[in-house]
């Protein structure tokens, strides 16, 4: 249903020999890693490569890495881990087998959800496993000894006084050797140590190579204007270019090439291009429409037990969001002999690849991406927009083209995180929450995404439980459950915003936990614990968080500490946020967070990416906020949208709770407690009840 002719699999360079999917090995014994995730800060090429290098028994100052090709054996079966969460358990084998091939078949590469070590341990450590296996039994022939009796280690395959250097046995290896089913280590080597990450060195001396960092002969430069949302362009009319400067115009955008950035930026300045709105252009009628949602029916996706009526009763509200990466959205194209190259900081080079091969009218397996180091992601890199763009005006100018957008279209054409509003309404005692209703308006931005980049998969928005990930599912024992979504009209393109659902639920819960918990008069710390009795390990994160942070609510006059818990993709995180209230506003001076993310690769990566969500949480709680008006968003630079300064950020602390669960993501789980601990430690510091974001309103 859907041919391809790809050249199969990973190549060999010169000097390198294949052991399998994963790994290679060079002639200067140099450890070569397949990794077929972004990295975008996160640590993903370390991690991966850390886990592939323990169970091959490799010395970690020989490992490098380098990013997979598109194939079946690099697409991320991890994406199913939490879409196929809700699967009746009688179905759970059928759909997983069904979605896996379907994940295969199209091989599909993208980096999100907090798959990279979910998605990709299991397949790494045979291909590690494997690799070893190989070894030994090239060094057992050589010995006369019984392979099942060596070990590796350092570099080196070991059997009592005997020591060979992997890079001596490459000549003896036999692919016959590979077992089919790798026996895996009992103990690690490098995994659970704070190894040094690989791409580190490169991004502290200024070599490593990010999407604008591509040099290309020949190659021009282009600046972009896009469409406002919804609108047309009129005709331009009469156009004067500088010398050597073109215009390349499509329905969609109009951008200039030149053989500077610059110039091409202030060429296309001075076109002044105009628009007809379309029909119905965004703008404060979308977050008003929230609220009236509130007031329909909806869907109830979650009823357990007789929620009754009365009750406190409150609302909540979070607003647009914008991804606000440091790196603009950029790509560079060639387009040579019937085959387009594409160099991207993307998190998906195969949307990348099907886009440009649908928008230049080739087969997809014409086109090849090249992924860059990602300055900045936070799911917005999953989107192929720029990709696309690049290819079509390389195309039109017949040379090799770059496109960089200027930071005012990076903002003005973001892929949302939409707004939110939420009616709560519960019930309970010292001892825990009775009765628990919630109502959540909010678009689905599963449907937006999907129809835009996986149109086969796409279809009409849809109520449900998807849409609202982390209010359904909750970790507390309530008797009386009742949990409804509002599905929400949206005319504005919505994206994946790092921690997806979670962004906006994990506020509307734990806030209203709080807001409960003082309504019984209990601890706020206390009044959780009480209701995980069936939930040790979110229990355990909870008191370490607790013990960090010390005594929750007024700690003196204006300063107070407030905590909230939310399980998100495999992991749990609970945060405790400690406020001071400075002339009205709240200033954050220190989080306590704890994390149980199951095993864990290195330690490090896990404190640095936990602190991550956290800045950028924080960034989005205290001041993100995007509206619209005539079509054009609000936002258009970090004058607008300011993102949390040195001079600004609390003190973190981070807590590692020890587990032998599978593995949790890290890249996202930090971020959804920040924005209630802080709103409940302003509650506690004596600046009222926040129930709306952000906390800090512009004057």
């Amino acid at each position: 249903m859907w041919p391809r002719a790809r050249v199969p699999g990973w190549q060999a360079d010169k000097g390198e020999t294949l052991l399998n999917s994963f790994l290679k090995i060079g002639a200067d014994g140099r450890v070569v890693v397949a990794v077929p995730q972004a990295e975008m800060g996160q640590g993903a090429w370390s991690g991966l490569a850390q886990i592939a290098a323990d169970e091959l028994g490799a010395d970690w100052r020989t490992v490098s890495v380098e990013p997979a090709p598109l194939g079946a054996d690099y697409a991320n079966k991890g994406v199913l881990i939490d879409m196929l969460a809700g699967v009746p358990s009688g179905m759970q084998g059928l759909a997983r087998w069904g979605a896996t091939r379907m994940v295969e078949y199209l091989e599909f590469q993208i980096t999100g959800g907090s798959t990279s070590i979910r998605g990709f341990e299991a397949p790494l450590r045979a291909a590690g496993a494997a690799a070893r296996a190989m070894l030994c039994a090239a060094a057992a022939r050589r010995w006369d000894v019984r392979a099942d009796a060596c070990t590796t280690a350092g570099g080196f395959v070991l059997h009592k006084a005997n020591r060979a250097a992997f890079v001596d046995l490459l000549g003896d290896l036999d692919p016959d050797d590979a077992p089919a089913e790798p026996v895996l280590r009992d103990k690690p080597l490098l995994v659970g140590k704070s190894l040094q990450r690989l791409d580190i060195p490169s991004k502290v001396d200024g070599s490593a190579r990010f999407g604008a960092d591509v040099r290309l002969p020949g190659m021009a430069y282009a600046a972009i204007r896009q469409n406002p949302i919804g609108a047309t362009r009129q005709p331009l009319g009469r156009v004067a270019l500088p010398a050597g400067a073109k215009l390349v115009e499509t329905p969609d955008f109009i951008a200039v090439v030149a053989d500077g950035w610059y110039a091409a930026k202030t060429a296309l300045d001075a076109l002044a291009p105009r628009y007809t709105p379309g029909p119905t252009p965004p703008g404060p009628w979308l977050e008003a429409g929230l609220k009236a949602a509130l007031e329909t029916s909806g869907t109830v996706v979650r009823a357990e037990g007789d929620t009754g009526s009365g009750g406190l009763s409150v609302d909540y509200s979070l607003p647009f969001l914008a991804h606000a990466c440091l790196e603009p959205m950029t790509a560079t194209a060639r387009i040579a002999d019937g085959r387009c190259e594409i160099w991207a900081p993307t998190q998906s080079a195969s949307l990348a690849s099907w886009a440009v091969a649908k928008a230049l009218d080739i087969g997809s397996d014409k086109v090849t991406v090249y992924p860059t180091l990602i300055g900045g992601g936070f799911g917005r890199k999953v989107e192929k927009d720029a990709a696309v763009q690049a290819a079509l005006i390389a195309q039109a100018v017949g040379r090799p083209v770059q496109l960089i957008w200027s930071r005012e279209e990076d903002f003005g054409h973001d892929m949302w995180r939409p707004a939110a509003a939420a009616r709560m309404r519960g019930k309970a005692t010292p001892a825990g929450i009775t009765a628990w209703d919630a109502k959540i308006a909010v678009p689905d931005v599963g449907a937006n995404f999907m129809t835009r980049n996986v149109p086969i998969a796409g279809g009409d928005p849809q109520a449900g439980a998807a849409a609202i990930e982390g209010a359904v599912a909750m970790p507390y024992a309530m008797p009386a459950v009742r949990v409804t979504h509002c599905l929400a009209d949206c005319n504005v393109p919505l994206g994946y915003w790092r921690s997806v659902g979670h962004s906006f639920s994990g506020f509307m819960v734990e806030s209203f936990v709080d807001e409960l918990a003082e309504a019984a008069g209990a601890d706020p710390g206390a009044f959780r614990l009480a209701m995980l009795g069936d939930r040790p390990r979110h229990a355990a994160v909870l008191r370490a968080a607790l013990r960090a942070g010390g005594p929750l609510g007024a700690v003196s006059p204006g300063v107070g500490r407030g905590v909230a818990l939310v399980e998100s993709f495999g992991s749990i995180v609970a945060e405790v946020a400690e406020v001071k209230m400075v002339d009205g506003a709240p200033r954050v001076t220190h989080v306590w967070a704890a994390i149980d993310c199951g095993r864990v690769v290195n330690p490090d990566s896990v404190v640095a990416q936990v602190e991550s969500g956290i800045v950028y949480g924080l960034t989005a709680a205290l001041h993100g906020r995007v509206t619209f008006q005539d079509g054009v968003a609000s936002t258009t630079n970090f004058d607008s949208y300011p993102l949390m300064s040195l001079a600004d950020m609390p003190r973190i602390d981070v807590t590692i709770v020890a587990s032998n669960a599978a593995p949790g993501g890290v890249g996202e789980p930090g971020t959804p407690p920040i924005a209630p601990a802080v709103a409940n430690a302003i509650f506690a510091a004596g600046g009222g009840r926040q129930r709306d974001l952000p906390l800090v309103r512009a004057a």
